[in-house]
């Protein structure tokens, strides 16, 4: 099977279950982000990060193909079982972020993205995150999405906001404070 199709030549692309929508469509846009985060993540995973942090981007990763599979189809037109994103998915990120915040300092001030590569990708991977998320909210305005794929995102973003400061540790970075009276 070759890569390309042709079919999307004309600007449109087709969604599980058939139906073909405008490439600039909201939904394309929603799911397009979420795989634009995905390859974010596995850029992040590249680092050198401990086991446990690369095994759990990994399952994030996983999430991500599934979140994304449920934007992709067609709602009423799709009869593809789906893999499915639960409750406990959302409460492995909010472990993650407790047993981390156990061993961090407390946050005492807003900080600035950055000091250490892998801590900026997280940055990076926390606003593409809040991105999806936004457009996937304009999206459930329009058509209504199982909530659970909205509470993942919302969740998965403070979860790279919690590691870019378990990385600034691992990594011995300095978390440079934001100071909203600086001048340059």
């Amino acid at each position: 099977m070759k890569i390309y199709t042709k079919k999307g030549d004309d600007g449109t692309t087709g969604l599980l279950g058939g139906t073909r929508l405008p490439k600039h469509h909201l939904r394309i846009e929603s799911y397009g982000t979420v795989d634009e985060l995905n390859a974010f993540v596995g850029s992040l995973r590249d680092y050198e990060l401990s086991e446990g942090h690369r095994r759990f981007l990994i399952n994030i990763q996983e999430k991500l193909f599934t979140l994304g599979s449920h934007l992709a189809a067609d709602p009423e037109k799709n009869n593809m079982k789906l893999p499915e994103l639960t409750i406990h998915d959302v409460a492995e990120l909010e472990l993650a972020m407790d047993k981390m915040e156990e061993l961090l300092p407390e946050m005492k001030f807003f900080v600035l993205p950055g000091g250490h590569p892998a801590v900026s990708s997280c940055h990076v991977c926390r606003t593409v995150c809040r991105r999806a998320e936004r457009l996937c909210v304009a999206l459930n305005e329009h058509n209504k999405l199982d909530p659970i794929l909205l509470t993942y995102l919302n969740r998965l973003s403070d979860y790279f906001f919690v590691l870019s400061r378990q990385l600034t540790q691992d990594f011995g970075a300095v978390e440079v404070p934001w100071n909203p009276t600086s001048r340059a």
